[in-house]
């Protein structure tokens, strides 16, 4: 009841329909909260037992990137009785996708900054399979580039772990390429050589990459099937 309280007087910037999520502070730090909503749908006891499950899932993968060196979020707080995730706020930072198309519609921006940023994307993505952690919902927009100083690079930071879960499975990584492959050329027409890019930098970064590139390819292939077939 207090963290509803206490989230009731706080600014609710986004509600989808797995959670709502709000900007507040919490003990002196900008903070994201991101709650869980019951599904007035599902059983309760069953919606209690699967809710707190993504919960737990969500807040491991978290602290599984930032025990590997992948940048996301600090996890400040956790209340699983209302299911609830204080998070830091990534201040200062835009996401990939509002980069992208920034870049492409201006004529003075050099295509290497592009480059630069298809291989950091591989790089991550590659360190976050080889620790197993499968992200469930790569797109652009779930990914931020957060500003240094001056002279240097941006850090790439991955955000939304809502859907995440851990798996040594090539296949759930093809898969987890795959939704990425499919929400990038949706969102940015004309950068397949962007993503051949990407993914050439996965590979490279990778211990595991030519089992999830052969997967990738097989569920590429499903893919067209059934395009064809509809």
């Amino acid at each position: 009841m207090a963290v509803h309280q206490f989230l009731s007087k706080t600014e609710l910037i986004k509600q989808g329909a797995e959670a709502r999520v709000y900007r507040t502070e919490f003990l002196g730090k900008l903070v994201i909260v991101k709650e869980r909503f019951p599904k007035r749908y599902r059983h309760p006891e069953m919606d209690e037992k699967l809710t707190h499950r993504r919960t737990l899932q969500e807040v491991r993968s978290i602290v599984r990137c930032r025990k590997a060196g992948i940048s996301a979020p600090v996890v400040y707080f956790v209340d699983y009785t209302s299911h609830c995730i204080f998070l830091e706020e990534i201040v200062d930072s835009s996401t990939v996708r509002d980069h992208i198309v920034s870049h492409q519609q201006s004529e003075s921006r050099k295509t290497e900054e592009l480059q630069w940023l298809a291989e950091q994307m591989g790089q991550v993505l590659a360190k976050m399979h080889d620790e197993d952690i499968i992200h469930g919902d790569l797109t652009t927009s779930n990914m931020l580039l957060r500003r240094g100083q001056a002279d240097t690079k941006p850090d790439l930071v991955l955000i939304d772990f809502g859907l995440s879960y851990i798996s040594a499975l090539p296949e759930d990584k093809g898969v987890d390429l795959f939704v990425l492959e499919k929400a990038f050329l949706s969102t940015h027409p004309n950068t397949e050589l962007l993503f051949e890019k990407l993914l050439k930098s996965y590979s490279q970064s990778s211990r595991k990459s030519s089992a999830v590139i052969k997967k990738l390819d097989e569920v590429r292939l499903r893919g067209r099937k059934r395009s064809m077939v509809g």
